[in-house]
């Protein structure tokens, strides 16, 4: 999807014999109505779901799971912060915003909040309520719509395009990425199965083993049902997997990835907000 600007575009490839309104379902999810929307879908790729029909993973990638002992979300500490401070000006002020929080020796040293149509003296109540009960640094910086008090946003503001921000759908900047996003993906993608199956194998794995940190790498292939490769820390210390049981469609079984869920995971992530697989 590319929007912005007085349009929104939906292009890509489906395998379904059900017929869906997108047009109207676009203007119910972004509450649009003079939009021009532009929307091209095609039968996908025979040989892509000759692949997929078989049980097959949608695509190759790398995917990476986490699981830290920091919080309560199992999440690195400045990335469950961050939306937490988010989720408090979002209910105090749901339009369009942003958060940062950066981290030192377990003390915020640093927020940056920039938030649409609030003033930036009522930014700073919200912000410093907030902070009061949090651990932070005594020289502390805190940097509040910087660039000045904003009331355009959005898509009439800023143009938006599926795929931008795969570091913030997954654990912040200290965690690698495998590369793929996961929106406007269906579960037979394993750029979001194989993501979600990682994160429940760390999740898992953290608490056996009473670890501080897990970090699992799968890798898979076009066509192929079991990943080719699946390594892991623990603690820094290397674990080893026998046997394969995590091809797609059991993924998706498991975790039931053809409910409708996915509405939630693009509102606050994926990951530390009590899916199927962070349990």
């Amino acid at each position: 999807m590319l929007a912005g600007h007085g349009q929104i575009n939906i292009i890509g490839e489906v395998s379904s014999k059900s017929k869906i309104d997108i047009e109207r379902l676009v203007k119910n999810v972004y509450g649009v109505n003079n939009e021009k929307i532009n929307i091209k879908l095609v039968e996908q790729s025979i040989e892509i779901a000759r692949g997929v029909d078989s049980g097959g993973a949608g695509d190759q990638g790398i995917m990476i799971g986490y699981a830290c002992d920091e919080n309560k979300e199992l999440v690195p500490q400045e990335y469950y912060l961050a939306r937490d401070l988010c989720k408090k000006i979002y209910s105090h002020h749901p339009a369009d915003g942003k958060t940062q929080i950066t981290i030192d020796n377990n003390k915020i040293v640093g927020i940056v909040a920039s938030w649409q149509g609030v003033s930036t003296a009522d930014l700073h109540e919200i912000v410093r309520k907030w902070y009061q009960k949090q651990n932070c640094a005594n020289d502390m910086i805190i940097c509040l719509n910087e660039a000045g008090d904003w009331n355009i946003g959005g898509l009439e503001a800023d143009t938006g395009l599926t795929g931008r921000k795969i570091v913030v759908d997954s654990y912040g900047p200290r965690v690698p990425v495998g590369g793929g996003c996961f929106s406007g993906k269906d579960p037979s993608k394993v750029d979001r199965s194989g993501a979600y199956l990682a994160r429940n194998i760390a999740v898992n794995y953290l608490r056996k083993h009473c670890a501080k940190e897990v970090i699992i790498k799968i890798a898979y292939a076009i066509g192929k049902k079991e990943p080719i490769m699946i390594t892991g820390t623990i603690d820094n210390n290397e674990i080893s997997f026998v046997g394969n049981i995590w091809n797609p469609k059991n993924i998706i079984q498991s975790f039931d990835l053809y409910s409708p869920i996915y509405k939630q995971t693009a509102e606050w992530g994926a990951f530390g907000n009590g899916f199927s697989w962070d349990k």
